[in-house]
């Protein structure tokens, strides 16, 4: 039984007025504290979900044995600010119209009060605490808005003198490899000693603490000890196809028109895929031992027995497949993330393979934690999974990127339409690494309809304000970050 249904149970008691006083503090104790744990992006590329036969995050993987392991969990938009904006105030990209790296939501007049995820346990009396990368650009990290208590904000740590990699775009943050520094002076490393140490001090409970760790974000830089797991001479690459986007549509380019993220022709004419494959893995393993740091505190302190563990990603990263480098995709590679529950109210070592979405944290958390109901949630309670991992669901997942530009993701199928109405479809249980586009051929018509009325009702224009990666498409017309694109314009990188 769900924790929150125990506690619902219980309430009859509290009329029982010899019985008061004990109820009362019982209940109290027997809420759950919150340990929630983001990673940026992180994709599938993780030991428990095998994205790449090579990664190494044994402390993930040890996390997923204690409680359950969503296989095919989703984010709602590829790209940082409106995954995150979705996640903490249950809404979707297409309801706020947040499809960019800005605005921050609390700047549009109709989403100002709309009440977030750790503002709904605050005023529920719990103690909420936040400490790196937990909205995008460090957004609500002021202390007694979005949380309680906040702590080192998300940074990058110690900085090579020049770049390593000389990549077509200019901007400093667009480089990755190994130099010589601490893992101790790393930004993660800040970020996780914080929350360590709230977690040593015995905070009051219930509590809800917020880890946003950096890295596997650019740039992607680990010492020596990290790029050791990975020898450079059996690393493996991802498997592509350098014909794969002969089957995609042209429209299927503009959602990554001109991006810092380098194509995969840089990347192989500079001879920088390993090196990027491998700065990855490396920073994922870093960040890894990180989460470990944090659940250890947990459990040195004697809160693990009441602590609801959940950890995931914003979205996932491309490292070469699709001919591409980075997010802003609406293929798997771009929006399976991982997602994980432990803890009280789990089932351990399960494996739930449906599809969700990280819509659906806020309205999972409410309910485990028997808090009051929010009127405002798109997504649904994953509690029915967290008991039985084989439990039914009754809709797919759906990620939007920009307005009308969707990707809904059923157990077997990706099905994607842009906003000019081109299509794609693929079987991804017999291609998983979305090969072959079959929306032209008819016999997978119904397969089509089925999927497309899971689309969303509402399709909100861009939010005003809306800046970076932002597409829109009017009357005919696709125009990326203010340039319009013709259609003999060459795709950039290419």
């Amino acid at each position: 039984m769900p924790i929150s249904r125990l506690l619902r149970s219980a309430l009859f008691l509290v009329f029982i007025p010899s019985v008061l006083p004990v109820v009362v503090s019982s209940l109290a104790w027997s809420k759950p504290n919150v340990l929630f744990i983001a990673v940026d992006d992180l994709n599938d590329w993780v030991g428990c979900l095998k994205g790449h036969p090579q990664a190494k995050t044994p402390r993930i993987d040890e996390l997923a044995e204690r409680g359950t392991l969503f296989t095919n969990a989703h984010c709602q938009s590829p790209l940082c600010n409106p995954s995150r904006t979705s996640l903490m105030t249950g809404l979707r990209p297409s309801t706020t119209g947040i499809y960019g790296l800005t605005p921050w939501f609390r700047d549009l007049p109709e989403w100002k009060d709309v009440v977030s995820l750790p503002q709904h346990f605050s005023r529920n009396g719990y103690r909420t605490y936040a400490t790196g990368k937990i909205y995008h650009n460090n957004y609500g990290h002021v202390p007694g808005t979005e949380f309680d208590v906040v702590g080192p904000r998300a940074s990058v740590g110690p900085w090579p003198k020049e770049k390593l990699v000389d990549t077509p775009a200019e901007m400093r943050m667009m480089d990755w490899g190994c130099f010589p520094h601490r893992d101790e002076d790393k930004g993660d490393w800040k970020v996780a000693s914080w929350a360590v140490e709230q977690l040593n001090a015995k905070p009051k409970e219930p509590f809800f603490l917020s880890v946003g760790f950096f890295l596997p974000h650019v740039p992607c830089f680990a010492t020596e000890k990290w790029f050791a797991l990975q020898p450079e001479e059996s690393l493996e690459l991802p498997l592509i196809r350098h014909d794969d986007r002969n089957d995609t549509p042209r429209f299927s380019w503009y959602l990554h028109w001109k991006l810092p993220e380098p194509r995969l022709k840089f990347l192989e004419e500079h001879n920088q895929w390993k090196n990027l494959v491998r700065s990855y893995l490396a920073s994922t393993s870093f960040v890894d031992s990180q989460v470990g740091r944090v659940v250890d505190a947990l459990e040195a302190n004697g809160l693990a027995d009441n602590t609801i563990i959940v950890l995931w990603s914003d979205h996932g990263w491309h490292l070469g497949e699709k001919l591409i480098t980075g997010k802003t995709t609406l293929w798997e590679r771009s929006t399976r993330v991982p997602l994980i529950f432990a803890g009280p109210g789990t089932t351990k070592g399960a494996k739930c393979d449906r599809s969700v979405e990280l819509l659906d944290l806020y309205p999972t958390l409410v309910d485990m934690c028997g808090l009051p109901d929010v009127d405002h949630l798109e997504g649904q309670s994953l509690v029915p999974f967290l008991q039985d991992a084989a439990a039914n669901r009754d809709r797919p997942a759906i990620t939007t990127h920009n307005p009308d530009n969707h990707g809904v993701r059923s157990e077997r199928w990706r099905y994607i339409v842009y906003a000019d109405g081109s299509e794609e479809l693929y079987d991804v249980q017999s291609d998983p690494n979305e090969w072959t586009n079959l929306a032209n051929r008819p016999e997978h018509g119904n397969v089509i309809t089925e999927h497309r009325r899971w689309l969303p009702a509402n399709s909100a224009p861009l939010a005003p304000g809306s800046s970076q990666r932002v597409l829109s498409y009017i009357d005919g017309q696709p125009n990326f970050e203010g340039e319009d694109i013709q259609p003999e314009d060459p795709i950039p990188g290419l």
